[in-house]
């Protein structure tokens, strides 16, 4: 796979970022724009909001403006210009949609590549938890969704971490993390927890079972998702004894980015996120990219 191969695939669909004027939006620019660069896409500035419900308050000759579109104008406008001086090779297209931002955010996510948001809103939530809007775009996006945590921007990233799951052929998550390693030309960290069973010795279930099944089957998984990794990209494997979701939030320090898998199940509705990626969108040091694997 040539280092360009990320860009090709990914270049028609623009990289969409929702601000709502936090500092956190900003930061979220930043990483929009640094990613439309290294796909050579497009770039899409969303700013959603029911402003509408204000016109009625404007006086009928039209002499005043209502102040929520001001608003909505001056964020995306000053976003675009931020992204221009980052990146001046971007194209910037902005988008003021009356609608509630998950509803936009979502609907944007049908032809984007992806779609990046802050770690949180305006609304004063502290910055360890995301907000709603986040929680909602990531468990429902119809593409991989990156949610822009932590501050250091000043370090150099240590690669992209990857949680591997449960399914041993490569999957969308899997090869999503191996494009994101190769075009940024950083290590890729594989990493599988497991867990001993919590059934005393001697149980029935456990009798004839090899001492450590469990974590040669962490093993096995481990190596079968690894299996079309491209043999010139360096990976390192990372085999944990404990809860995923801390290995990962543990190796997100550091890191670039964190890409873990969301299992869509077709015909349910609602928030489909897993205990694990819930996890690290709230404590990860490092953006988190969740990607939907289609069941």
């Amino acid at each position: 796979m040539p280092r360009t191969a990320h860009v090709a695939t990914c270049a028609n669909r623009p990289v969409v970022v929702g601000v709502d004027g936090s500092g956190s939006g900003l930061r979220a620019v930043d990483w929009a724009a640094d990613e439309a660069a290294l796909r050579g896409a497009p770039l899409r500035i969303v700013y959603a909001s029911l402003w509408e419900r204000y016109e009625e308050a404007a006086p009928a000759d039209g002499t005043v403006e209502p102040r929520e579109p001001v608003v909505a104008r001056g964020f995306v406008e000053t976003a675009a210009r931020r992204a221009g001086h980052r990146r001046p090779g971007v194209r910037v297209t902005t988008l003021v949609p009356p609608e509630d931002p998950e509803y936009a955010l979502v609907r944007e996510s049908c032809l984007a590549g992806v779609v990046v948001l802050g770690c949180r809103g305006r609304g004063g939530v502290a910055e360890t938890l995301l907000g709603s809007v986040g929680l909602a775009v990531a468990g429902q996006a119809h593409c991989p969704v990156v949610v822009v945590r932590g501050h250091r921007d000043d370090a150099p990233p240590n690669g992209v971490v990857l949680g591997v799951g449960t399914e041993p052929e490569a999957t969308v998550t899997q090869r999503f993390a191996v494009e994101e390693a190769y075009a940024r030309g950083v290590p890729l960290h594989a990493v599988r927890a497991w867990r001993h069973p919590h059934t005393a010795p001697g149980h029935p279930l456990l009798t004839g079972r090899p001492a450590y099944f469990e974590q040669r089957q962490a093993t096995e998984l481990l190596e079968e998702a690894l299996g079309e990794v491209p043999s010139d990209l360096k990976v390192e494997r990372h085999l944990v004894e404990g809860r995923a979701r801390d290995a990962l939030v543990e190796l997100s320090d550091g890191a670039g980015l964190l890409v873990v898998g969301a299992r869509r199940r077709q015909g349910r509705f609602g928030l489909q996120l897993g205990r694990v990626t819930y996890g690290v969108l709230h404590r990860a040091a490092c953006p988190v990219a969740v990607i939907p694997e289609l069941s």
